[in-house]
C-alpha cells in the first residue's frame, strides 16, 4: 500500500504530529473554551467525541450531530483543523456535512469488518485524512485488515493509531500497550503514519507524559492526546485527560531523539524484542501473584508446597507445546524450571511467614 502523507499543514517536521481535545463533545462552550487554549497554545488539530460507544447502556453516548455545529464554529475562531470519531456511514455524512477536517475509526469499530467496510464505502471519493485504532483485541491482522479496506475505497492519507489493548487486569494501564504489535505493523508497512493515543493506554493522566515520551522513543509519528479545559468535570474519562497547559507542559518535555542507526530494519526488530520482553516480565510478574494466592490457599488448608505429580505434567506439556512452536525441548525445560524453582520460593517464604 502507498499511502500519502497527511498534509496536515503547520505542523513541525522535528516534532510530533498533535492532536487534542476533550473526550466528549458536551457544550459549545467547553468546545470552544478547551479549542481555544490548546490553539494558543500552538495545537493545529482539535479533536472532540461527538458519538461515544460506551460498554454498557445508560452511559453519556454523546450529545450527536447537535455538537458538529461546535466543531465548525472552532475552526472559524481558531483557525485550527478537527477531528472527530465515525462509527457508521450516518456518521461519515453527518461528519462531512459540517466540514470535519479529520476522520478517525475507534477500536470497537477496528474490531467490526462489517463496520469499517460500511465506513469505507460511505467514503469512498472522498480525500480527507482517516485514522484507524487498533481493535481491542490484541489482533494485528485484524488491523491491517481494516486499513485496507480504507485504503481501497480510494483513501490513501491513513495513519493508524495505537491505543493499547483491553485486558482483564487493569493494575497498571486500562489498555495494555504490547508495543511490538505497532512496531510489527510499522515494520511491514514503514510510510504509514503511526500515533500514539497514551489517554487510552494509561487510562491515567499521570501516565500521558511517560507513554508519550515512550512513543517518541519508538519513532512515532504522532500523539492523540485527550485535553479538557476543567478535566475535573467531564461528563467522560475525566481520570484520562489534563488540561490544556498541562499538556503544554507535557509536549514542550518531550525529548525527541534522532535515529542513530543505519538499518531501520534492524531498528524495528530491536523495538519489538524491547516490547516483548516487557510483556515477558508482565506475564511472569502476574504468573507470581498467582502462585501467591496458591500459597496463601495452602497454608490455610495445609498443603504441601510441591505437588510432584502437578509440576511432571506441566513441565511434560510445557515442553511440548513449546517444541510445537519451534522451541528447543532443552530451552524450554531451562526456562520451566527456573519459574517453578522460582514459585516454590514465593510459596514457601510466603507459608513461613
Amino acid at each position: 500500500m502507498d499511502f500519502q502523507p497527511l498534509n496536515l499543514q503547520g505542523t513541525d517536521a522535528k516534532r510530533p504530529i498533535v492532536i487534542a481535545g476533550p473526550c466528549s463533545a458536551e457544550t459549545e462552550e467547553q468546545v470552544l473554551a478547551t479549542a481555544k487554549q490548546l490553539a494558543a497554545n500552538g495545537i493545529k488539530i482539535f479533536r472532540a467525541g461527538i458519538w461515544k460507544p460506551r460498554t454498557k447502556p445508560g452511559g453519556f453516548e454523546g450529545v450527536g450531530s447537535e455538537g458538529l455545529p461546535w466543531l465548525r464554529h472552532v475552526k472559524q475562531e481558531t483557525g485550527i483543523y478537527t477531528a472527530t470519531e465515525v462509527a457508521t456511514a450516518k456518521h461519515v455524512y453527518e461528519a462531512l456535512k459540517y466540514g470535519v477536517d479529520v476522520l478517525w475509526i475507534g477500536a470497537r469499530t477496528t474490531a467490526n469488518p462489517f463496520a469499517v467496510q460500511e465506513i469505507a464505502d460511505a467514503l469512498k471519493g472522498v480525500d480527507i485524512p482517516i485514522l484507524i485504532k487498533n481493535p481491542v483485541n490484541p489482533d494485528l491482522e485484524l488491523w491491517i485488515g481494516a486499513i485496507e479496506r480504507i485504503y481501497n475505497a480510494g483513501l490513501h492519507k491513513i495513519a493508524a493509531i495505537h491505543r493499547g489493548f483491553s485486558s482483564y487486569d487493569k493494575k497498571v494501564y486500562r489498555n495494555q500497550p504490547q508495543w511490538h504489535i505497532p512496531i510489527e505493523l510499522h515494520r511491514r508497512y514503514p510510510n504509514l503514519p503511526l500515533f500514539c493515543d497514551p489517554s487510552h493506554i494509561g487510562g491515567k493522566r499521570e501516565l500521558i507524559a511517560p507513554l508519550s515520551q515512550q512513543a517518541m522513543d519508538m519513532q512515532f509519528d504522532g500523539l492523540i492526546i485527550e485535553s479538557h479545559c476543567t478535566p475535573d468535570t467531564a461528563w467522560s474519562d475525566k481520570d484520562q485527560q489534563v488540561t490544556p497547559e498541562i499538556l503544554d507542559v507535557i509536549l514542550r518535555k518531550l525529548v525527541i531523539r534522532e535515529m542513530k542507526q543505519s538499518t531501520e530494519d534492524l531498528v524495528d526488530l530491536r523495538r519489538q524484542i524491547d516490547g516483548l520482553d516487557n510483556d515477558l516480565l508482565e506475564i511472569l510478574a502476574k504468573r507470581m501473584r498467582v502462585s501467591k494466592e496458591i500459597g496463601t490457599y495452602k497454608k490455610e488448608h495445609d498443603v504441601a508446597v510441591v505437588q510432584t505429580g502437578r509440576y511432571n505434567e506441566i513441565l511434560e506439556k510445557r515442553i511440548a507445546n513449546g517444541e510445537k512452536l519451534g522451541m528447543s525441548h532443552d530451552f524450554m525445560r531451562t526456562i520451566l524450571e527456573a519459574i517453578h524453582e522460582e514459585s516454590v520460593r514465593v510459596q514457601v517464604e510466603l507459608i513461613n511467614k
